[in-house]
């Protein structure tokens, strides 16, 4: 009698945690396929307005990583789990980890605007402070310029907080 007793409560607070469980895995697998959809919405939508494969790339997972973080805290709180710790703790992360990493972030936005905005393009002649020369290469984090055979790397944010004169070669000189 005394194990069936033990058996009854075991049995009567699992399956409301078989349910929690059940549940919890329903809201992140919806979470993990919106988060495949809006990888693939936001690559077709810069596709198709023309905007550079690595900057949507890169869009597409951000987007993806942040919906399944999100469905990973609250399929843990649809579990049960309380979650107000690791949402803080995600939060000084997060700033913890913008603070050591704003130069990199500063120059990754600049460089997401410059692609979107397109104020000059590779093969342009370009003047940026005291730096000119033909535009190499754009990417999200630096421009690559070319002049009298030297390679000159500017940080995006600096394209972006100073004026830019765009011309001829013999114009900048």
């Amino acid at each position: 009698m005394f194990a069936f007793m033990a058996w009854d409560e075991v049995s009567t607070s699992l399956i409301p945690l078989m349910l929690r469980l059940g549940a919890s895995l329903v809201v992140f697998g919806l979470f993990w396929l919106g988060s495949i959809l809006a990888g693939q919405v936001i690559r077709r939508l810069g596709d198709a307005r023309g905007i550079d494969v690595s900057l949507t790339c890169l869009l597409g997972r951000v987007a993806k990583i942040g919906l399944l973080l999100f469905g990973g805290v609250t399929a843990l709180g649809t579990l049960g789990i309380d979650v107000t710790a690791l949402v803080a703790g995600l939060g000084l992360t997060g700033f913890a980890l913008g603070f050591a990493l704003k130069d990199i972030i500063s120059n990754v936005l600049a460089g997401i605007l410059v692609i979107i905005y397109k104020p000059f393009k590779p093969d342009d002649y370009i003047a940026v402070s005291s730096f000119k020369g033909k535009v190499k290469e754009i990417n999200l984090r630096y421009t690559t310029l070319v002049a009298d055979g030297r390679k000159i790397v500017i940080p995006n944010s600096m394209i972006f907080s100073n004026a830019v004169t765009v011309g001829e070669e013999k114009e900048l000189a």
